[in-house]
């Protein structure tokens, strides 16, 4: 228990004043000494067992910790309405008999850090510029009209400076941003921000956000999680955000910065510096705290942390600054000029290029002959045509010749190569028939287009990213660019234009479906702008329209016969003369003004042909279209 206890005040209201010295004497019956938050105590000898009672306005209290720094004095906070931001921070409580009570509570006793700017005092936060939303202060008790009203102003009025931050460990960065934040630590009692990260009150590191969206699809993400989510956390960080754990940081820039501390007092300089004077003060915390001050003993340093890869940098800070706000992100310099290279060597023709064309084709046609979906599989993966026509999708969007003339090159040779293996490859074979490999590659429709277009953006997007380049292959996969051009080049060397016709439609589709979407994802990735691409994704857009015009009626002949067989599967059983026959559709066929069906007639014995034109009557009645049956006779006996 504390000897003496020195209340510190201004506060002229007697009844004020006697209400706290009741509360106070009824867990300390000593003299109670008051003193003006002005007077300075250095005398540790006399204040080792003191307690020193704050009831003052935030303003005062953080002139008190400044005053009073590393003196191992102990302060405790009593709670008024113009302390607010030392009652949120610390988690005191508003109750004054309960503050009095954790006053005296030598478990809540803590050291904790403190924030210091450019020589002054702040209790948890230090604001530069606008962070959007982040430092909002009674937003939950907005109507939902507001909240929508406040996320299209803020949509509106992002503006970025240039900024160079300098940590502890002097590493530098230079990057244009909309605003900083930077805390201490956070309260769990104050649900005011939304950041809720658990920050340590004692590890001597600050925590800086940085709001730096490249985009405008990325800034409206992060105004979602603001606004409307009310979450922010470094597990799940939006791409708007930067973030820095160290103990300092120097925040620099041509400009004059306008900066806050704790939301209070206004002040500006090019050049601010932030560090934390760690354990500099011991203050009793709220009970809400307890935990924390449990685990002082348990603290571990922790080592700087610096998530600043999506910061936007060189091209992209100066396109911000200048009051752009693309609608897609822009990829780095670096990033542009790896991927740049990478498709310039995927474009050009190789001999290891042709080998596999030649070596994937025979597989493939291989494969369609013996119907082996198992080998048609190999033939995928071992197929190289998705490289170039990756690279012809980057020569859309940037309307880059080279790469346009060396991939088309490459793909046609490729092309070429494929049906002169396939179309050889069947004349010397001693097989004509059409397998179910091959008949499923005869009539593509809008499914397969959206397979292409899937395919296409997984492509783009595996290739422009290292990590996932490996997926490549199963990208390979799901499109299938091969097999369709072996079914064309069988086609071809049968003699048969309807093989050839659906065969090499399947492919264009392909081809058209994966130029387009991987161009579009080149796009949204940054690695083109919208004006350059224009012209490319305009002339993509012409081809794919008249190629989906057969894929449309297509499709509707699926749906037709989806229809019909839905309607046909319903009559599952019929009575013929007292004789119970069930049906079984296997498949159905819709070919001019005729279906074709393949059925099972199961029947306890031999049907007449008279039973089963009642049979076919029925079927036609319910579809309302004349009927070819292919019958299954199955008898079961008793």
């Amino acid at each position: 228990m504390y000897k003496d206890i020195y209340f510190i005040t201004n506060e002229k209201d007697e009844n004020i004043l006697n209400e706290i010295y009741e509360n106070i004497k009824e867990k300390y019956k000593g003299e109670i000494l008051v003193f003006s938050p002005n007077e300075i105590f250095t005398n540790t000898v006399k204040i080792k067992d003191t307690l020193f009672l704050l009831y003052l306005d935030d303003k005062n209290i953080k002139t008190f910790f400044q005053n009073h720094l590393n003196t191992n004095i102990s302060i405790a906070i009593l709670p008024n309405e113009n302390c607010s931001n030392s009652i949120k921070n610390y988690a005191i409580s508003k109750d004054l008999n309960e503050a009095i009570e954790d006053a005296f509570n030598l478990e809540l006793l803590s050291k904790i850090d403190l924030l210091k700017c450019n020589d002054y005092i702040a209790l948890n936060r230090i604001s530069i510029g606008d962070m959007h939303g982040m430092n909002r202060f009674n937003y939950n008790e907005n109507s939902r009209l507001e909240k929508i009203r406040i996320f299209f102003n803020n949509l509106r009025n992002i503006r970025f400076k240039s900024y160079t931050l300098t940590t502890s460990k002097e590493n530098s960065i230079q990057t244009a941003a909309s605003g900083i934040t930077i805390l201490e630590h956070s309260s769990i009692t104050n649900q005011e921000s939304a950041i809720r990260d658990e920050l340590s009150i004692h590890d001597g590191k600050l925590n800086a956000y940085i709001l730096a969206p490249t985009s405008l699809i990325s800034y409206v993400v992060y105004l979602l999680a603001i606004f409307f989510y009310q979450k922010i956390s470094l597990i799940s960080l939006p791409k708007s955000l930067g973030f820095i754990k160290a103990s300092s940081l120097t925040i620099s820039s041509k400009e004059i910065l306008d900066y806050k501390i704790d939301d209070m007092d206004v002040y500006q300089s090019s050049n601010i510096k932030v560090e934390v004077l760690q354990d500099s003060l011991n203050i009793h915390l709220g009970r809400n705290l307890l935990k924390i001050v449990k685990n002082d003993g348990n603290q571990i340093e922790e080592k700087d942390v610096i998530k600043v890869n999506s910061l936007p940098k060189s091209e992209v800070s100066s396109i911000l600054i200048g009051g752009k706000l693309p609608l897609f992100k822009k990829a780095s310099d670096d990033d542009f000029k790896e991927l740049l290279g990478s498709l310039r060597d995927s474009a050009n023709f190789s001999y290891t290029y042709l080998i596999l064309m030649i070596l994937s084709t025979l597989l493939a046609t291989t494969g369609l002959f013996a119907n082996s979906s198992p080998v048609i599989i190999g033939a995928m993966i071992l197929a190289p045509l998705m490289a170039p026509i990756i690279s012809l999708s980057m020569g859309v969007v940037r309307a880059d010749t080279f790469l346009l003339a060396n991939s088309a090159r490459t793909l046609v040779f490729g092309v070429f190569m494929a049906l002169l293996f396939s179309s050889l490859y069947t004349f010397f074979i001693p097989l004509e028939q059409i397998t179910s490999q091959m008949q499923g590659r005869l009539n593509p429709n809008l499914l397969d287009l959206m397979v292409a277009v899937f395919s296409g953006i997984a492509g783009a997007y595996a290739t422009s990213k290292e990590e996932v380049a490996k997926s490549l292959a199963g990208v390979a996969i799901a499109v299938a660019l091969v097999p369709p051009l072996s079914v064309t080049g069988i086609g071809i060397g049968l003699g048969n234009i309807e093989v050839i016709y659906g065969s090499f439609l399947l492919f264009i589709t392909n081809l058209v479906g994966i130029t387009l979407s991987a161009a579009l994802t080149f796009i949204v990735l940054g690695f083109a702008p919208v004006k350059r691409a224009k012209k490319g994704i305009f002339y993509t857009s012409i081809l794919m329209l008249l190629i989906t015009i057969p894929l449309y009626f297509s499709f509707m002949q699926v749906v037709e016969k989806n229809d019909y067989f839905n309607k046909l599967n319903s009559i599952k059983s019929m009575v013929l003369n007292n004789e119970k026959i069930e049906l079984n559709i296997h498949t159905i066929e819709n070919k001019e003004n005729k279906i074709f069906i393949n059925i099972e007639v199961i029947s306890n014995n031999q049907l007449s042909l008279d039973k089963y034109k009642i049979i076919k009557k029925k079927l036609e009645k319910t579809v309302d279209k004349k009927i070819v049956l292919k019958i299954i006779p199955i008898i079961e006996m008793d």
